[in-house]
């Protein structure tokens, strides 16, 4: 994809769809003074692995702790009176929530949030501290989202869909803008896809807006491959619904593409990939690491991506990335296990287990042994009780901090030379 300035062949792409340029320029009038201008953050870390040069667009410093609040804004801005005088009523379990609530505080208009029960507590408290009403229902967000549409149908209060919606769409575009505005050059922007609004007000904005100049750059969308719904769709050119969709990117946990978002992503957008739950624990322990980012998992998608390879293995060769970290509200007690799942992937968490004799000296034997291999015990379970157990064993499970791949493997070597035989968990 080259890119020359002022290129007569770089027509704008997109013609026809049902947000264009003009709207997401518009919506940005209307966000002026009510959001952050986020940073681009330059990434050095991660641009020596991809050999090019990388920023971070940072929406998890965002009002609210994600770019929802950009869509939810605009779209309730352009309600007319007597439709703001009805209220607004919505359902999520967390950024959508956050985005709707400081939306409607800001345009004086009642809100009422549908979550399901058992939400994180901070979201819940976060979602309430914004002044909206919070209902809890459904044990899930479906539950949740049917309820809710109930509810504006019975009461006339205005349903804020999450990503299904023009407006909504042309206010996340907005990011694309100032991407633009920071970073003239890039040639390639990644982020993640839940049901599709941001993925898709940003390549209009991208696409339209880099070819005006005369210039061609690539958008790639990333879900999460326990609950990507959009490869399926775009396969069969309609909305195909997926069952089981569970992924710790709760944020992108959506089980059918919205039908405007979806319309725009298959005219516009680049190629759509899939990362593991592995790669977006580790590239949030990453961020948390290298760039000091508390990013939540579905905002660590686009990083994900890069760090398990996705545009190597599309032929991709990219020398200005830019990935939009999405949001940042994670929950403490989920964060606690995203990170030992990220220690775990990258071979930085090791967890095994022992069958010992029952007899004076074995504990301090596991002890010396590990020791001198400098692992980094930080926590020992040891038992004589279980159905495993012979009389006269106890079972012994270690949890031990190590520095990679190769000094796990020290560790088991080591115990394996002293004829125990470690059975690894994690």
């Amino acid at each position: 994809m080259t890119q020359t300035e002022n290129d007569p062949a770089v027509t704008p792409p997109g013609e026809g769809l049902s947000v264009t340029l003009d709207d997401v320029r518009a919506a940005r009038e209307l966000l002026d003074g009510v959001i952050v201008h986020t940073p681009l953050e330059h990434s050095r870390a991660l641009g020596r692995r991809m050999n090019a040069t990388v920023h971070l667009k940072c929406e998890n410093l965002q009002r609210a702790g994600s770019f929802k609040v950009r869509g939810a804004y605009v779209r309730m801005s352009r309600l007319s009176d007597e439709e703001k005088a009805r209220g607004v009523v919505a359902a999520s379990a967390g950024n959508h929530a956050q985005g709707v609530a400081l939306a409607a505080k800001k345009l004086g208009i009642s809100a009422t949030i549908y979550m399901p029960r058992g939400v994180a507590l901070p979201k819940l408290a976060a979602t309430r501290d914004h002044g909206a009403d919070v209902v809890l229902h459904g044990s899930n967000v479906d539950e949740a989202l049917a309820e809710a549409q109930r509810q504006s149908e019975e009461t006339g209060a205005v349903f804020i869909h999450p990503f299904n919606s023009t407006d909504v769409v042309a206010g996340q575009g907005t990011i694309g803008l100032e991407i633009l505005d920071e970073e003239p050059e890039v040639d390639t922007v990644i982020m993640g896809i839940g049901g599709g609004g941001l993925l898709a007000g940003n390549a209009v904005a991208l696409k339209q807006e880099a070819a005006r100049r005369g210039r061609r750059l690539r958008i790639i969308g990333v879900q999460a491959e326990n609950a990507a719904a959009y490869p399926p769709s775009l396969a069969a050119d309609a909305l195909v619904p997926l069952k089981g969709v569970r992924t710790i990117a709760d944020g992108i946990a959506v089980g059918q593409p919205g039908e405007i978002p979806f319309e725009i992503i298959k005219e516009l957008v680049d190629e759509v990939v899939t990362v593991s739950e592995d790669a977006i624990a580790e590239a949030l322990i990453f961020l948390m690491e290298r760039s000091k980012m508390v990013v939540e998992p579905a905002g660590a998608v686009g990083v994900a991506a890069l760090m398990e390879g996705k545009l190597e293995a599309l032929g991709i060769e990219a020398e200005n990335i830019v990935a939009v970290l999405s949001g940042g509200n994670i929950d403490p007690m989920l964060m606690l296990k995203v990170i030992q799942r990220g220690l775990s992937a990258a071979d930085r968490f090791l967890t095994v287990k022992l069958m010992l004799k029952d007899r004076p000296g074995e504990l301090a034997m596991i002890s010396r042994i590990v020791s001198e291999t400098d692992a980094n015990v930080i926590g020992v379970d040891h038992t004589r009780i279980g159905g495993e157990l012979s009389m006269g064993d106890v079972a012994l499970v270690i949890n031990m901090e190590t520095k990679g791949a190769e000094h796990s493997s020290l560790v088991l070597n080591s115990l394996r030379a002293e004829g125990y035989e470690p059975m690894v968990l994690n």
